[in-house]
């Protein structure tokens, strides 16, 4: 049974029949809580489902929250309303042979990006030199550094939170010598560890600020390599010719030659907002 499907049948002796409709098509599990965005229409009855939904799961979830902000700030972090279980909102969280500490109030985690960390380590090769701008508690990093031979991931974040529990799940997968933890912003850390024109790949998993560091990502490139470049958009639109039309200004007052070999949507998250991934060769 779908996620969708469950919440529905249990959403049937709580929920009026004319409400059904607004009963969310799934929910997001992060370690052992469950995420599930309640819309307004379903407000009153969040505690009863919530319950509902948690006696379903038990044991392997314990908690059940729902976010209540998006995240805006810089260091893209929800807030969220417990609405069933107990415990707080630090979890462990397994994926892919990886484990990730995560605390969803401080930092910002998502278990939905699984396939896309799947397939940027995928086209990683053997000795690579990577820049990850945006990495959170590390997931991008640490799936490349457990799944490609001698690569080395400089692993830049600038929430403490996320880097504190990146350097935990570092050691926590064995990643010591592969994987550097780098606190601060993106561009001015590139700056203070001289990581320009070093690496093979950057990647930006970050689809609000990516574009604001573009310029800098392509610094950090040798004289050619990857930019695995995130940004939002409207899920109608010709995803590949929005991402050209975002990033062609920039590259162009650079000078470098430049293509998209592959684009695609990442995940949805709003009626007209999608994630979507340009993976981009820049000739420097």
């Amino acid at each position: 049974m779908s996620r969708g499907s469950m919440l529905r049948k249990l959403a049937e002796g709580i929920v009026p029949a004319e409400f059904i409709k607004y009963v969310p098509k799934g929910f997001e599990v992060i370690g052992d809580i469950a995420i599930v965005n309640l819309p307004r229409e379903l407000e009153d009855y969040r505690f009863k489902l919530a319950e509902a939904l948690l006696s379903h799961l038990k044991p392997r979830i314990r908690l059940i929250v729902r976010r209540t902000s998006p995240a805006r700030d810089p260091n893209r972090v929800h807030s969220y309303e417990i609405l069933a279980g107990n415990g707080g909102l630090e979890t462990i969280h397994r994926e892919g042979g990886c484990v990730f500490k995560v605390d969803i109030s401080k930092v910002f985690f998502t278990s939905r990006l699984q396939y896309e960390r799947s397939r940027i380590a995928s086209m990683v090769k053997p000795g690579e030199v990577i820049v990850n701008m945006f990495a959170g508690v590390g997931p991008f990093s640490i799936v490349i550094a457990k799944r490609v031979p001698t690569v080395k991931v400089y692993s830049i974040d600038i929430n403490p939170d996320a880097y504190r529990l990146m350097i935990e799940n570092v050691k926590l997968n064995h990643v010591e010598d592969k994987v550097i933890p780098l606190l601060g912003d993106a561009a001015q850390v590139i700056e203070s560890h001289n990581l320009k024109h070093i690496a093979n790949r950057v990647l930006m998993p970050s689809p609000e600020h990516a574009i604001n560091y573009l310029a800098k990502a392509v610094e950090t490139l040798k004289a050619e390599g990857y930019i695995h470049y995130y940004d939002v958009a409207h899920p109608k639109t010709d995803i590949k010719k929005h991402l050209e039309n975002r990033v062609s200004r920039i590259f162009d007052e650079l000078g470098v030659e430049w293509s998209i070999t592959s684009s695609r949507i990442i995940r949805s998250v709003a009626p007209s907002k999608v994630y979507a991934c340009a993976d981009i060769f820049i000739v420097r």
